[in-house]
Order: C-alpha cells, then structure tokens, then sequence
C-alpha cells in the first residue's frame, strides 16, 4: 500500500512540474508584436472595392468598382499577382511580380502579364505607391512627381 502512494504522489509531482509555466513579460510582447504585423500585412487576398480621385491631396471624387470590372490581387510573403476581369476580353489584364512595402510606401516590380500588361512592363516594371493599410482595408495611391496624391485603388481583405 505504501507504494502505491508512493508511486501516486510521484505520478503527481511530475503532473504539476511538467505544467505550462505562466508566459513572461517579453514572451507576451513578442506575441503581440507578431500578432500586430500579421494584423497589418498585406498577405492575403483583395478584392477591388473603388477609386479615389485627389485635387490638393483631398479626395474630390469616389466612384465603385463593381459595375466596371473585377479585380482581385494577391500578396504572399513576397510575390504579388493581380488579375482583372473584364467582360469584353477575359484573358486581359494580369501581372505577376515582387513586393515591398514599409513604412507607408508600396513597391510592386511586376516580372510579366497579360499582352498590354508585358508592353507596359517593356517600359517600366516598377511601380511605387503610398501605402494606407489596416486590417482589412488599404489603399495604394499613385503620386505626381512633386509627390501630390492623384488617385487610389482601395481594396478589401476577401481572405
């Protein structure tokens, strides 16, 4: 009898010593931090919702997207691809590519695409945007070269 209680209390120790410790303070803190990158990234997929136009770095005009065409672009930890569908010519627009971003700027070197999107690509292969991003939201603004906003793709976060 005095072995099993042994062997219970035993059996006990190693349950309550092999229990998860409480996390500390930097444990918490890098969680949160990875959580909040992951929070605000551009990974994922989105959906083209509407535009915005800018006179003076104000929006002057908004307009939709869904009566227009479909466009859906996707980001994973480094590569970027973008289609749009459009009723007239289904094999038009896409680009494929890399991607940056930080610190409030977005850069998409686009590699090749669809056949007007590869003679656009034959002239310029990067293109840089302002970057407002949240959640599941963001906008990529295209600047004037003295650096005033023109207009915006605002896009939603479908996955």
């Amino acid at each position: 009898m005095k072995s099993k209680s042994l062997i219970l209390v035993i059996i006990l120790m190693l349950v309550f010593a092999c229990k998860d410790q409480p996390k500390t303070d930097v444990e918490t803190t890098e969680q949160e931090t990875e959580t909040n990158k992951n929070t605000n990234s551009l990974k994922g997929t989105w959906e083209l919702v509407g535009f915005y136009n800018y006179n003076d770095n104000v929006v002057v005009d908004s307009f939709s997207n869904n009566t227009i065409s479909r466009q859906v672009k996707i980001y994973t930890d480094s590569k970027v691809m973008w289609c749009k569908l459009l009723k007239t010519d289904s094999i038009e627009f896409f680009g494929f590519g890399s991607y940056d971003y930080d610190d409030g700027h977005l850069t998409e070197v686009l590699d090749f695409g669809s056949a007007f999107m590869n003679e656009v690509i034959a002239e310029n292969k990067e293109f840089n945007f302002e970057l407002e991003l949240s959640e599941d939201r963001f906008e990529q603004i295209e600047l004037d070269d003295d650096g005033n906003k023109i207009y915006s793709e605002n896009y939603v976060r479908i996955e």
